[in-house]
């Protein structure tokens, strides 16, 4: 059962949300049915009727006019949404893909739809819907057009803010290095997470703009007498209130209560769509189906053998002094099927090197130097259009597993889409692929698992995921940032094994970020000893081990556990 087909089962849990939605859908049903009901004429009445309460005959009374209330509420509803609606998609045609933008892309594009934003807030709404109506008379149709113009700019604040917290997730890092384009990670990663917000602020808007729009008739703009709206029904009972207090109750109570219903109905929605990543509610997942799981040739290694290398990396970030070297002169260099080490303390630059070759410093720069990939110089992959990148062929796996997958997508999808972005499968044969990945990667069950959310897997599970992810692209380059930290022992020892196998079967190269001397003890061949973004040491493991010329060095294996130093020190000598 997929997220649509248990929308209703999910809606009806929420008792309230569901009332709210009920109440406005009915409001809608009879403002659109309205011409088809056997309703008594809104526009006219008879004066011997006028001023009468609610009774049989007249269930809402009459105004002073002898005109049903009821009719003329129902009648009225329809310029009243019409009008509201216009100016909401506007705003929601304006905010969302402005917001999105400016909190994804950041920099000018982003100092620009702030700097147009501020202006449109500056103004004052109602006066420039008056002025509006001014110029165009009765086309209040271009003071909706404004009006949803000025509701856009609180709205795409709000949009742009939570873009903002999303663009710093682990899976968006993961969706750029998998190669996906800016505009597919905004539409399919970004926005689905960022609707919650979007349905809440949205029916918000709602809500201000059919009181904006009420207001606008109550002033003598857009229908006219003696057709109604609610906007002059608010008028007209505001008249005869003290003799006839139905009239302004009646109509008050529809505008009021439409507007509470619609934030209400926002906001369980908000939690539907919530639930759906969150975890509080378990999907029904679909039939299975046996696949074929074929996979795809192993890597072929580059003629020279040499897939990553860095001259003289130096990398900063802004800080209040300017700015701060956080990577000096770093240089190194990372052979076909080879495991490579960076290790050294929290802070010491090893994530920095790892997210400049991958293109992703968020806030930082390469300050100088050269970044190569099996021949090509890729120091400025920033700025790579996403197809660039693809040919790259780079796989990440973070060191938080759960964070790096998308949670508004089951995981067979997130490698399936990785899949058709760099091998152009069909939908068909990337999700047999993909299942075909989770066997490699020993999951059991896999075809269970691809129908899986990333909050339903344990963290071993989700950590193959990513693993299975990052080998879509059948990379040259596997970069792993401290992919067992947030493991047990037993499940560590489980992912390193992994990792040793999809190595050895596929003859990628295995960056390795750490600060555990046992996984680099059990999974490198060479390591490089960072402190404070230099390299003090550099040499095969078992040479770092045995014999470790840095007082850094050795003060780092001191604080390693005695036994396994003592262990590893008597297999070298030993060998």
């Amino acid at each position: 059962m997929n997220a649509l087909a248990s929308l209703p089962r999910r809606l009806a849990r929420k008792r309230v949300a569901l009332a709210s939605l009920a109440f406005l859908v009915l409001f809608v049903a009879l403002a659109l049915a309205a011409p088809w009901l056997h309703l008594p004429s809104p526009t006219e009445g008879e004066l011997a009727d006028a001023r009468l309460g609610p009774g049989w005959a007249h269930p809402l009374g009459t105004d002073q006019t002898g005109r049903d209330t009821l009719s003329r509420l129902i009648w009225g509803a329809r310029p009243s949404l019409l009008y509201t609606t216009e100016a909401v998609t506007v705003a929601l045609a304006v905010g969302i893909p402005l917001g999105v933008l400016a909190g994804f892309v950041g920099g000018r594009v982003d100092r620009a739809v702030i700097a147009a934003d501020d202006v449109v807030m500056a103004m004052p709404g109602m006066v420039v819907l008056l002025v509006v109506l001014a110029i165009f008379g009765s086309h209040v149709h271009y003071a909706m057009i404004a009006m949803g113009l000025m509701l856009s700019a609180p709205f795409l604040r709000v949009v742009r803010a939570a873009t903002l917290d999303m663009r710093r997730e682990a899976f968006i890092d993961a969706a750029r290095v998998a190669g996906l384009s800016s505009w597919r990670i905004m539409w399919r990663h970004v926005l689905p997470r960022i609707g919650g917000v979007v349905l809440v602020q949205g029916a918000l808007l709602t809500g201000m703009a059919l009181l904006l729009s009420t207001g606008i008739a109550y002033l003598g703009f857009g229908t006219q007498p003696p057709n109604p709206s609610w906007g002059l029904m608010i008028g007209d009972g505001a008249q005869i209130m003290g003799s006839s207090p139905w009239l302004v109750l009646f109509s008050g109570a529809a505008i009021g209560l439409t507007v509470i219903a619609c934030g209400l109905a926002g906001d369980g929605l908000r939690d539907i769509v919530t639930e759906q990543w969150s975890g509080t509610t378990r999907p029904v997942p679909p039939p299975r189906v046996l696949v074929d799981r074929r996979l795809g040739t192993p890597f072929d290694a580059n003629a020279d053998d040499t897939v990553l290398r860095l001259e003289d990396l130096s990398i900063r970030y802004p800080s209040t002094e300017g700015h701060r070297t956080v990577v000096r002169r770093v240089s190194l260099t990372l052979r076909a099927g080879e495991t490579l080490g960076l290790v050294g303390e929290s802070g010491s630059g090893k994530t920095a090197i790892a997210r400049a070759v991958m293109g992703i410093l968020v806030g930082g720069e390469i300050e100088a130097g050269r970044v190569g990939l099996a021949g090509q110089d890729i120091t400025g992959i920033a700025h790579f259009a996403p197809a660039q990148r693809s040919r790259l062929r780079m796989g990440y796996v973070s060191q938080e597993p759960h964070a790096s997958l998308d949670p508004s997508w089951r995981v067979g999808h997130l490698v399936a889409e990785a899949l058709r972005r760099h091998r152009g499968l069909t939908a068909a044969q990337a999700r047999e692929t993909a299942i075909a990945l989770f066997d490699q990667v020993r999951l059991e069950d896999p075809e269970a698992v691809a129908r899986r959310y990333p909050h339903e897997l344990s963290g071993g599970m989700a950590q193959r995921v990513a693993i299975a992810r990052a080998l879509a692209c059948r990379p040259r380059l596997l970069i792993a940032d401290e992919p067992t930290t947030a493991l047990d022992v037993t499940v560590q020892a489980e992912i390193l094994d992994l990792l040793r196998g999809i190595q050895a079967e596929t003859g990628m190269a295995l960056l390795l970020i750490t600060h555990d001397w046992g996984v680099v003890a059990d999974l490198c061949d060479r390591a490089a000893v960072l402190r404070n973004g230099e390299i003090v040491e550099h040499g095969p493991v078992l040479q770092l081990y045995t014999d470790p010329q840095h007082a850094y060095t050795q003060t780092l294996l001191a604080s390693a556990p005695t036994q396994m130093i003592a262990e590893f020190r008597h297999e070298g000598a030993d060998k």
